[in-house]
């Protein structure tokens, strides 16, 4: 087994530039972290090319046969390349999935689907992309805008359900577009006279639901193009509600 404790090893230069989308794009991979996101891209088989862990965590690690390569890393090394305060010393370096011409062809449309339209927060994609996991939803797609999917804090708030459903990095137009084309109705989420409480809607098996940026909401091309637009009833005093929260409640409340 090979051993990299130095932080100007070639290899450990390399791992850190996957922090950036620009650097994954170059290598064709990206970094998953932690025992839990590694199993589940295991089980889910993803191409997971090799493992770097450290001594600590190699003591106590299950069978590695499994992976095609396993890289002993120092402490040093691994708190370097982590995108946490404190790095569980566990990695696996996973080959992006390949560029399709057209990232639309082989959609899941049994069931809905959940647009994020540029949310920047990694935290609420993940919970966002959890909570469509948990409804039943097909997938998620991420517009334009929206923080890279491979992005590591993104990749760690996922934890694991980007592993259960379809993930798409598309134009979100060409994809309402679709949608409507073969009588999927699109909602979108907006707080005005107009929207249309959520309550009041009795969904299909497939719909699509966008949500938009967290202080800025939806495109306004995009709330031109979507069949409804939908609010949440606010009976309290608060303006507003975090966009994975009412995503949650949304997805919940229309696929039902």
């Amino acid at each position: 087994m090979d051993k990299i404790n130095s932080l100007q090893n070639a290899h450990v230069k390399a791992w850190k530039k996957l922090q950036t989308k620009k650097g994954r794009k170059q290598q064709g991979q990206y970094l998953l972290e932690g025992w839990h996101l590694v199993n589940e891209a295991v089980k889910a088989h993803v191409s997971v090319q090799t493992l770097l862990i450290t001594e600590k965590q190699l003591a106590t690690a299950p069978d590695l046969t499994k992976f095609p390569a396993v890289i002993e890393i120092s402490e040093e090394v691994a708190k370097h390349i982590s995108a946490t305060v404190t790095p569980q010393g566990v990695f696996a370096l996973a080959k992006l999935p390949a560029v399709k011409a057209d990232p639309l062809s082989d959609l899941d449309l049994s069931r809905p689907w959940l647009l994020l339209d540029n949310v920047q927060d990694p935290g609420n994609i993940g919970t966002m992309v959890r909570t469509a996991d948990a409804a039943g939803f097909a997938g998620v797609a991420f517009g334009t805008g929206t923080v890279d999917l491979h992005q590591p804090k993104v990749e760690r708030s996922m934890q694991g359900s980007q592993f259960h459903l379809q993930l798409v990095s598309t134009d979100l137009n060409a994809l309402v577009a679709k949608m409507q084309a073969a009588g999927i109705p699109v909602y979108g989420s907006e707080l005005n006279p107009r929207a249309s409480q959520y309550l009041e809607i009795n969904a299909p098996a497939c719909f699509g639901l966008i949500m938009g940026n967290e202080g800025n909401g939806m495109d306004a091309e995009l709330l031109t193009r979507t069949d409804r637009n939908l609010y949440i009833p606010i009976k309290g005093r608060a303006e507003s509600l975090n966009v994975a929260v009412a995503a949650g409640i949304l997805m919940f409340g229309l696929y039902r």
